[in-house]
């Protein structure tokens, strides 16, 4: 691929500072909070710099834009888009093109001594099985030699020959072309050479004589970095196929859709399995910094009304002017909290989340109760506090040890708020906020508003918080606009707004 100019001085600094201003603004749609002052910072950086040397380039872009480790993963990817490594094609597909245009007799000569064959990557005459076995063949020889210069062209490759769609046989049709990882990495499967490159590495560990102690620890060792480093060739396929796609429709445009949000921004009902893992990686600092936070609100808010009889009292010290007025100290009580979750299928993950939030969070709460559901309502605080438990494994948990389920296995909120006021309302006291976890689709059953009426009427405070948006309470089977009239609902689709709630909760 054609490389960018090597320095500052080589480069347009118009073309520049549009770039960082560019990246900057796409790096503030997915939520990243850089001003001004961040932009200039970053601005000096390039000044400093210059664009030779680009990981140092990110760093020192990272190290003036980034508050947070969890705004990393948002600006790595921005940052590939901006300031990719190189334009157009690999210098592998461009070799593979000129050995094709020229004649036979002077292709013998085009490749210099020693250098590697180029492979024929678009030739109509070659074997799309042979390529691909060339390719993979190939892939395990740098993934063997950690070879992390040749991974990055191997992808390029890759993506030259298995990820293009669309193109010239698309009808004309704009938009209708571009390049595709997943289509690249699904031809490829480099996932299924795990066993071709621990023979490949335990084939020259044998080479270098034999030790006794090698084969355990491999056993146990070389088949997880052997993944760790196909993770990372899987992560460079993506990289590329997204710098091909920016350059057919425009990076900026790409920036805003391809780029992955940073956790805290994940909805909780579209995550995966992955997204979910380091979602409840981000329960504990988020606690942290929400503590953090209240410390800091109790302390400004420390001072209340002023105390007539100190402030007069202080006054005679002074002729009885009152220099020093006296406040009534604040003495705010910590709430009861009492947690009702769905943990169904469907809102699982909002749950799990929260629970373990909840759960971090307790020392900021005299006392906390949690009740799940699915169609029966039963008191899961032990699950929560007993042990040191897998957090993943919370809904399982629950599911299994507690009897949250009848003689169906569908959601029914108003079973389950008329067995809480049946069973479990002395939960519920002057002093108790309640929060009720569920998207609220009560599969066209009674929502039973009376038992929420009852709930609200003896609670402190009672919110609703929901992980759909708005624009779908009310459709389909959603009892959500019901029972908004009875609480207030609230929607919390990522760890961010829910957040952000719950300070709000917290008394100060």
């Amino acid at each position: 691929m054609t490389v960018p100019p090597p320095s500052g001085d080589t480069s347009d600094p118009a073309d520049v500072a549009a770039r960082l201003t560019a990246f900057v603004r796409a790096l503030r749609t997915h939520g990243l909070r850089i001003g001004p002052a961040e932009t200039v910072d970053a601005a000096a950086v390039l000044a400093v710099l210059g664009l030779a040397e680009r990981e140092q380039v990110r760093a020192g872009l990272a190290a003036a834009l980034l508050r947070t480790d969890g705004q990393r993963g948002v600006f790595d990817a921005a940052f590939d888009l901006f300031f990719p490594l190189g334009v157009g094609d690999p210098e592998a597909v461009r070799r593979a093109s000129a050995l094709q245009a020229a004649d036979p007799a002077d292709g013998a000569d085009a490749t210099a001594p020693g250098a590697p064959a180029p492979v024929d990557l678009a030739g109509p005459d070659q074997d799309p099985a042979a390529q691909r076995e060339d390719l993979r063949a190939r892939l395990v020889a740098a993934l063997a030699a950690d070879d992390r210069a040749a991974l990055a062209g191997l992808a390029g490759e890759a993506v030259a020959a298995f990820g293009r769609y669309g193109g010239a046989g698309a009808a004309g049709r704009p938009g209708s072309d571009g390049w595709s990882a997943y289509q690249t990495l699904g031809r490829l499967a480099p996932e299924t050479l795990l066993a071709r490159v621990l023979a490949a590495l335990r084939a020259g560990a044998g080479a270098g004589g034999p030790d006794p102690t090698a084969p355990d620890l491999a056993d146990h060792v070389l088949p997880d970095e052997i993944r760790r480093r196909i993770q990372g060739f899987r992560a460079m396929v993506a990289t590329e196929a997204r710098r091909r796609a920016a350059e057919l429709r425009g990076t900026e445009r790409l920036a805003e859709r391809a780029v992955a949000p940073s956790p805290d921004r994940i909805d909780f009902l579209t995550a995966g399995r992955d997204q979910l893992a380091e979602l409840r990686r981000t329960v504990h600092p988020l606690a942290r910094k929400l503590a953090t936070r209240l410390a800091a609100r109790r302390r400004r808010a420390a001072r209340g009304r002023i105390d007539l009889r100190r402030t007069l009292r202080r006054s005679l010290s002074t002729g009885g002017v009152p220099l020093r007025p006296a406040h009534r100290l604040r003495r705010p009580a910590r709430p009861e909290l009492v947690l009702l979750c769905d943990v169904s299928g469907s809102v699982a993950g909002f749950s799990d989340f929260t629970l373990l939030l909840v759960q971090a969070m307790r020392d900021q709460f005299s006392k906390v109760r949690v009740f799940a559901f699915v169609n029966r309502t039963a008191e899961v605080t032990d699950l929560l506090t007993r042990g040191d438990g897998d957090p993943a494994a919370l809904a399982r948990r629950i599911l299994t040890e507690a009897k949250v389920m009848g003689h169906h296995g569908n959601s029914d909120y108003g079973s389950a708020l008329g067995e809480f006021a049946e069973r479990h309302l002395d939960a519920v006291g002057p002093r108790t906020a309640v929060l009720i976890l569920g998207d609220a689709r009560n599969n066209y059953r009674d929502p039973h508003l009376p038992a929420l009426r009852l709930i609200a009427a003896r609670a402190r405070q009672v919110h609703w918080l929901n992980p759909e948006q708005p624009s779908l309470w009310g459709t389909g089977d959603s009892a959500a606009p019901d029972y908004a009239q009875v609480v207030p609902m609230h929607c919390c689709r990522n760890a961010r707004r829910l957040g952000e709630f719950v300070a709000r909760l917290l008394p100060v």
